[in-house]
């Protein structure tokens, strides 16, 4: 009888480590896939970031040489901010549920890898 207590006892021990070292790989997993979501992140963020700034400087430069050539400064800043209001009009109208998709799927992606 003693002997199946131990047993018993024995397994239940095994069991509670068991149960540890679950929970333990679950937490070191997580922690895995936001490393590796926050690591991919960065450097697209920095990337982004980057043409951005062209984009703005680009910007600048087209608008006043535009207004230049209208004759007036401010001419050049109205046409430019037209072409971009007429891309982000047809990005919300034509790309906004595709744009939507792809970044839902890379970011479903990059968690389940």
């Amino acid at each position: 009888m003693e002997n199946n207590t131990r047993m018993v006892e024995s397994l239940l021990e095994r069991i509670a480590e068991y149960g540890k070292s679950s929970l333990e790989l679950a937490k070191l997993k997580a922690v895995d896939k936001t490393a590796d979501v926050v690591s991919s992140f960065v450097p697209r963020a920095v990337f982004i970031l980057f043409i951005l700034l062209f984009v703005i400087f680009a910007s600048l430069g087209l608008s006043l040489w535009l207004g230049q050539i209208l004759g007036e400064t401010f001419y050049g800043f109205f046409l430019v901010a037209a072409i971009y209001g007429f891309i982000g009009l047809f990005i919300q109208l034509f790309m906004h549920k595709w744009i939507k998709r792809c970044v839902s799927n890379n970011f479903i992606d990059q968690v389940l890898k």
